[in-house]
Parts: C-alpha cells; structure tokens; sequence
C-alpha cells in the first residue's frame, strides 16, 4: 500500500484552510501536516515538515505565494508547490509557473478536480486549470506588447544597423538632441546602459526583429 501524499495548506483565510482541510481528511490517501497564513511561514514549515505538496494561495499580506515560490525553488525544495487562487490573471500565472511552480488551479476547482491535481502534482506532473493552460498558451503565440514606443523602436532598429545619432536625425528628420532623448528613454526601459545592451536586450524580448 503507497503511503499517503503529504500536504501543507497555505492561504491567509483560516476558513479555506479548514475548509481545505476537512475535504483532505475525507478520503484515503492524503495527510495534511500543518498549515500557514503567509508566504514566509510557508517557506519555514516546509522546511520543517518537507511536504510532497504544497497548496499555496498567491495573494497574502505578510508574504506573497510568488516569492514564497521562488525561496522554495531556490533552496532546492523537494516539494511541489500547487497553486490554489481566485486569481487567474497574467501577471499571477505567467510569474507563479515561471517562478517553480508545478500547477495552477483556481478555488472553483470541484473537490475531485482538486484531489487528482493533488496527486498529479505529488507525480511531478504539471497540472493546469482550462482557463490557466489557455492564458498560457496565448502567452506563448503572442508576444508580449513592446515596452517602446514606435519612435524608440525605430531609432532602436537604426542603432543596431551601427548607424550613428547624426545619420539617425537625418533619415527620421529630428534633432539630434531628439535622437539622444529617445535612447535615453529605450536605455531606462530596457534596464541597460549602453546602446550594446539595448540592442541585445532588444533582440531578446522580440523587440527587434518583428514584422
């Protein structure tokens, strides 16, 4: 007989926790170690307790679930963090699954739904609400929209054909003192310093190089 998959329960409402935990307690096959409120005592019990799976809400004061996600990772946890959120927005999945995350399911998931992505995860299998697997894969089809404005991309693009700031003035018929500004403002954008960087930075979040 397998032994039972080991849980940890982290959200912020003690409610769902309960909750969460009289569904795991229901059935065979599960044990639920402990529970915490916030990201950086979730971080603390795992540690402690080394659960197969962690159930982990991502918005908490006192500590998000993302940067709970990312210690976790970078301490090398042998737990699966499955995320169990409300929130199914970009800026909450895009980051969670890139930060180690094994699965994303939303807190409507029916309780079977729950307990196979559970075991799923326990398995290393990645694990996927439809709506979270459908935002991905329109991520992944679509770039993401440009931190530049057209102008900065098309002085970006001249840049790196090794054209100089009085040659790039002249072909857009502006100062160069215009010109200077605009990368200046590409610089700060792209977190660079130099007009090398910006065009490597450029090249690699698909700035340049697009139709």
């Amino acid at each position: 007989m397998s032994a039972d998959i080991s849980l940890i329960l982290v959200d912020d409402h003690p409610v769902v926790r309960n909750g969460l935990r009289g569904m795991f307690e229901s059935v065979p096959g599960f044990t639920v170690l402990g529970e915490a409120a916030d990201g950086v005592a979730a971080v603390q019990l795992a540690d402690e307790l080394d659960p197969d799976v962690i159930l982990m809400d991502l918005r908490m004061p006192g500590g998000n679930g993302l940067d709970a996600i990312t210690e976790l990772t970078k301490r090398g946890s042998r737990s699966r963090v499955l995320v169990l959120t409300t929130w199914d927005t970009d800026t909450d999945t895009l980051p969670a699954i890139e930060a180690g995350a094994t699965g994303y399911l939303l807190k409507d998931a029916p309780r079977d739904e729950l307990f196979t992505a559970v075991r799923e995860a326990a398995a290393g299998r990645t694990v996927l609400s439809p709506a979270v697997a459908s935002r991905l894969v329109t991520a992944v089809r679509e770039p993401a929209p440009s931190p530049l404005a057209a102008r900065e991309r098309e002085v970006l693009a001249l840049v790196a054909k090794g054209t100089s700031n009085r040659d790039i003035a002249r072909e857009l018929f502006i100062s160069e003192a215009t010109v200077k500004t605009h990368l200046s403002h590409v610089f700060t954008k792209l977190g660079v310093n130099d007009r090398a960087a910006a065009v490597a930075k450029g090249y690699e979040q698909g700035i340049l190089g697009r139709d």
